[in-house]
C-alpha cells in the first residue's frame, strides 16, 4: 500500500532530476551564445590584428590617438603621431588598424 504511494511521489511532476536543472541549462546556453562566444571571437580577432602589426601601419589606440607604427619591440610599440612626435604605447592598447585617409587632420 505505501510502496505505491511512494513510487507515485517519485515519478510525478517536479520530481527533480534533469527537469529541475533544465531552465538553468537553457539560461546558460543563452548567455553563452549571446555574450561569451561573441566576446571570445572579438578577442581572437584583436589578437590576430596585434600579431599582424608591421612598421608603417596606421593604427588607433584605445585612447583615440592616431599614429603610424615606427617600431615594434616586444610589447611596446612606437607610434609617430606628428612630424616630430613619437610616443611609446603598450601593444595591447592598440584597438585597430585604420585607413590613413580616415585620420583626422590628414587633409591639412
Amino acid at each position: 500500500m505505501f510502496t505505491g504511494i511512494a513510487h507515485a511521489a517519485q515519478t510525478g511532476p517536479g520530481a527533480g532530476g534533469i527537469g529541475a536543472f533544465l531552465p538553468l541549462i537553457v539560461l546558460f546556453a543563452i548567455f553563452y551564445f549571446l555574450l561569451i562566444r561573441p566576446q571570445q571571437k572579438r578577442a581572437k580577432e584583436h589578437q590576430a590584428t596585434l600579431e599582424a602589426l608591421n612598421a608603417g601601419d596606421t593604427v588607433i589606440t584605445n585612447a583615440g590617438i592616431y599614429g603610424t607604427v615606427i617600431k615594434i619591440d616586444g610589447h611596446v610599440v612606437t607610434l609617430q603621431c606628428s612630424d616630430k612626435v613619437r610616443i611609446k604605447v603598450i601593444k595591447k592598447s592598440i584597438s585597430a588598424k585604420v585607413d590613413p585617409s580616415t585620420m583626422m587632420g590628414s587633409d591639412e
